[in-house]
């Protein structure tokens, strides 16, 4: 289990900067990779909350669709979560990999409030569920 826990605590630094990344981009106008570095935050955080119950998948789509099945559908986490990764994704995959797809302004910071909003929620769930805090920044 300890392993499990130390996969966790990885996973999350890894959000938690990711977020730290989409901020600094935003602020310098960069909101394609902005938008980018939101999807990756809550991507991070979803993969710490499925480490904790020894559940690895090796792609995006496995760890999204296990999220939405694990924990979404049975009630554990609000739709909206469900909601909230599955469009980050398709942002994220539209910003790689369209031809001529504008990230604007406004759309990357809806998606870091969002992936605030989402990594709250992961922090909160696991230090709640682990019976420990994680020292990381609030935000």
């Amino acid at each position: 289990m300890q392993h499990n826990i130390d996969i966790c605590v990885y996973s999350l630094e890894k959000a938690f900067d990711e977020l730290d990344n989409a901020n600094i981009l935003f602020k310098n106008k960069k909101f394609s990779k902005s938008l980018n570095c939101s999807y990756y935050a809550i991507f991070h955080a979803t993969r710490a909350l499925l480490s904790v119950d020894q559940i690895f998948p090796k792609k995006h789509t496995g760890v999204i669709s296990l999220f939405i099945k694990n924990y979404v559908h049975e009630g554990i986490f609000d739709k909206r979560f469900g909601k909230i990764i599955s469009q980050a994704q398709l942002f994220r995959m539209s910003s790689d990999y369209e031809l001529f797809y504008i990230v604007t302004k406004d759309q990357a910071n809806e998606q870091i409030e969002k992936a605030k909003e989402f990594l709250n929620e992961m922090r909160n769930y696991l230090e709640k569920r682990l019976e420990r805090s994680f020292k990381l920044p609030k935000i």
